[in-house]
């Protein structure tokens, strides 16, 4: 019996308050702002209430891909009633240029345009209509350059954003001259379009000395704010940036979301007019950059088991007209060029190969998954020219122990779990009995073929640019117990804001709905690093625990001093705080501790250990540890048509001790489809002159519903808490489902390799649209 028992009433509210902690860290619990958005509620941009004076924002955008500007002529947009003002390079008061890493993108086109829909100029008008009716009338001159589209081009004459980069171990020349069996290969894989549900939008309200406030949908709100700051020649204490919450980001609206917000602030700063930027969807299609296409090469060594012995791959990626952020996203598809595997002797290149279109940018996987698909088109080539199962040539070449667990830039690759989870998902999926009803259908159906492909991931995390791993957070409590929690984090669907609340009402044992999660506001939470690299909850939610941690120790100091108590006898429990011989309510304690003159705000931070590498040499740590999953996906294929439809996937996936496992869960699959669309739906089309052709829903293809696999079975992996000190040893999930996509791709080469009985490899292009699945077979046969 407790030697402190509690009454009738302290007991009720005990049992009250352990319901409403059901979803504290480690439980499922519903996005945070679910309802908001079901109902329509929830608040973006475009919904804030219009402030008085409000100017509209519309680009005009170049018709060439490469050309001179000869001469511009903007009256006849001036005479359309309701414009203010027509803005061009010349208007500008600080620097023209806004380049995340190196110069290189200007805010508008100055002498010369570089890709076909490049902003030239901005008009702003009192009305939407009477701003595209504007944009429409601008007069441009232009003397037509021959643009460069083509990345093989672009490769032979060596036209580069930055310089090719190289990751080697071994002599992968010698070890190719020495192998049992050679095979080389050619294949491009596609970009892919963001198609954020909510587009590219900011708008800027004005302020006193000089200042202006910036609403932006932006995964990355400082480089906003300093970006902002330096197209108008001010400070950075003149610009603050607010994000609610975006409509989807994917990578999209991390580097490329700034230039809007600079538009907008322009105009409101030249005007002293609150302004907002609204493009439409095809204008947003033609000014942002994609996920970059690759075009592959490799001459690969192998044994009679289908081991490598020597691999050289060669990455091209086509970066558009400048760097953006190409460095960092071919770096990372280098780090991927292995994958799962252990590559032995190797040659890794990285060539950034500079064209005329839109400058490509982040991505969901960051380049990770170009370098994936490469390894596995490799696996699959091996396995059909030794006549072996697809998945045990990728077993046999799994990271190992002892030498063989050192990747290609020297990082070791501790605590692999992949071999387990490959074990147990074959089991739950019944692979072995699967494959051998799948190869007796194929030799029984002449023109229906299935296929089936199980596919590892192996993905790093942390940025691999290291100053970036870092991040903050203030966590504020009030007196009736209720806290304000901010980091510097953004929400754009994921459930970020959620898992961060949860964190904190963990540590400080109270219920969730106790903690508001404000906008991420560069003056609460100062120079934080972007939403990306699967890292916002890893250093977000570390740094409010952080925090969180800061005041509940200044309270149990407080109440061991009161109660001359040791502070292991001070106990936080399900809202209730405990010492001996009294209880008190977390509220009670709140407004004892400012009574007792405590502060009860505290600011958070965290960077994460050990991150290092050396990019001349190209070896390092660059990962703090890595997220592994594993997927099963079976096709099939009319080989008359081409069409094919999903039919069944299997996912085991890694995500440490999960925060919560329904969002969890949810992102697990909607990673996986959008992956899987990348690779066979999401086709980009540009003319021989560079225009994009695939500039609006009518003609570029996302996963509908009826593309994700009728069958779908998604499970946590159990019981692998992350070995690394991560916040509550949780591993991230924003990135690494997208990858098991993958497999869907594998299948469908599978499906087309049996009609020549797998003897041959089709070697097909991403993404295997029906049309190259139909090519495929026509070719097989």
């Amino acid at each position: 019996m407790s030697t402190n028992p509690v009454s009738l009433s302290e007991q009720a509210l005990v049992e009250q308050f352990a319901r409403e902690l059901s979803g504290g860290a480690g439980r499922s619990r519903r996005h945070e702002s679910a309802d908001k958005q079901v109902s329509g509620k929830a608040e973006y941009i475009d919904d804030r209430p219009t402030p008085p004076g409000l100017l509209h924002l519309c680009p005009v955008l170049s018709e060439h891909a490469h050309a001179r500007i000869a001469n511009i002529d903007v009256s006849a947009c001036l005479a359309v009633p309701g414009v203010v003002r027509v803005f061009g390079w010349q208007d500008v008061p600080g620097e023209l240029d806004i380049g995340p890493l190196e110069p290189g993108d200007p805010l508008f086109a100055r002498d010369r345009v570089e890709y076909h829909g490049q902003v030239v100029l901005t008009v702003a008008a009192e009305t939407p209509e009477a701003a595209r009716a504007a944009a429409r009338l601008a007069k441009i001159e232009y003397q037509i350059l021959e643009p460069l589209l083509d990345v093989e081009v672009a490769l032979a004459r060596k036209s580069y954003v930055q310089e090719p980069h190289i990751h080697q171990r071994g002599d992968a020349k010698s070890a190719l001259a020495a192998a049992a069996h050679r095979v080389q290969g050619q294949f491009h894989i596609g970009g892919q379009e963001h198609f954020y549900l909510e587009g590219q939008i900011a708008m800027v309200q004005p302020g006193e000395d000089g200042s202006v406030t910036v609403w932006s949908s932006t995964q990355h709100p400082t480089e906003v704010q300093k970006l902002v700051a330096s197209v108008l020649g001010v400070s950075m204490n003149k610009v603050t940036v607010d994000m609610r919450r975006m409509g989807g980001g994917f990578g999209g609206k991390e580097t490329q979301a700034a230039s809007f917000a600079c538009h907008a602030a322009l105009a409101a700063i030249l005007t002293g007019r609150p302004a907002k930027m609204r493009v439409s969807r095809r204008d947003d299609m033609r000014i942002t950059g994609k996920r970059h296409p690759f075009f592959v090469r490799y001459d690969v060594g192998f044994t009679d088991e289908g081991m490598l012995n020597g691999v050289v791959i060669d990455l091209a990626a086509n970066c558009g007209y400048s760097l953006d952020l190409s460095g960092s996203i071919c770096d990372r598809a280098m780090f991927h060029a292995d994958n799962a595997y252990y590559l032995g002797d190797a040659l890794i290149t990285g060539y950034r190969c500079r064209t005329n279109l839109a400058s490509n940018t982040a991505y969901r996987g960051f380049g990770g998954p170009q370098g994936m698909v490469a390894i596995e088109q490799i696996m699959d080539h091996i396995a059909r020219e030794l006549g072996l199962d697809p998945l045990e040539v990728r077993k046999r070449n799994y990271y190992g122990e002892h030498e063989r667990n050192v990747t290609h830039y020297h990082q070791k690759v501790e605590h692999n779990i992949l071999p387990e989870i490959t074990r147990q998902l074959e089991e739950s999926a019944g692979y072995a009995a699967r494959r051998a009803e799948i190869e007796m259908f194929n030799r029984q159906s002449p023109v229906l073929k299935r296929g089936l492909a199980l596919t590892p991931v192996k993905f790093g995390i942390s940025f691999t640019s290291s100053f970036l791993n870092q991040a903050g957070a203030l966590v504020v409590i009030y007196t009736d117990g209720t806290v304000q929690l901010n980091h510097g984090g953004t929400e754009m669907g994921q459930g970020l804001n959620t898992k961060v609340a949860q964190i904190v009402a963990s540590v400080l044992q109270i219920p969730l709905e106790q903690i508001q999660v404000c906008a991420t506001n560069t003056g609460k939470v100062p120079n934080t690093s972007p939403t990306a690299a699967s890292s916002g909850t890893d250093l977000n939610g570390k740094a409010a625990e952080i925090a969180a941690q800061t005041i509940k120790d200044r309270l149990v100091e407080m109440l061991r001093g009161l109660h001359r108590c040791s502070a292991e006898q001070v106990e936080f429990r399900n809202g209730i705080v405990k010492v001996p011989g009294h209880h008190f309510t977390f509220a009670e304690v709140a407004n004892m501790a400012w009574l007792n003159q405590l502060p009860l705000s505290a600011s958070g931070f965290y960077k994460v250990p050990g991150i290092h590498y050396d990019r001349a040499a190209g070896r390092g740590q660059p990962f703090y540890y890595f997220s592994y999953g594993a997927a099963c996906s079976e096709v099939i294929v009319d080989t008359l048509t081409g069409e094919y439809r999903l039919l069944r996937t299997d996912i085991l996936h890694d995500v440490g001790t999960s925060l919560n496992p329904a969002l969890d869960i949810a992102q697990i699959e909607g990673g996986f489809v959008q992956g899987a669309g990348w690779l066979t739906c999401e086709e980009l089309v540009w003319s021989d002159k560079g225009q994009l052709l695939t500039d609006s829903p009518m003609s570029y293809k996302i996963p509908a519903i009826g593309d994700a696999p009728a069958d779908f079975r998604v499970t946590l992996l159990a019981d692998h808490a992350n070995p690394q000190r991560t916040v509550y040893r949780s591993k991230a999930v924003g990135e690494p489902p997208f990858m098991l996509g993958i497999s869907v791709w594998c299948a469908l080469q599978d499906a087309v390799a049996s009609v020549t009985g797998y003897r041959k490899h089709p070697l097909l292009d991403a993404p295997a649209t029906p049309e190259r699945v139909f090519w495929g077979c026509q070719e097989a046969e």
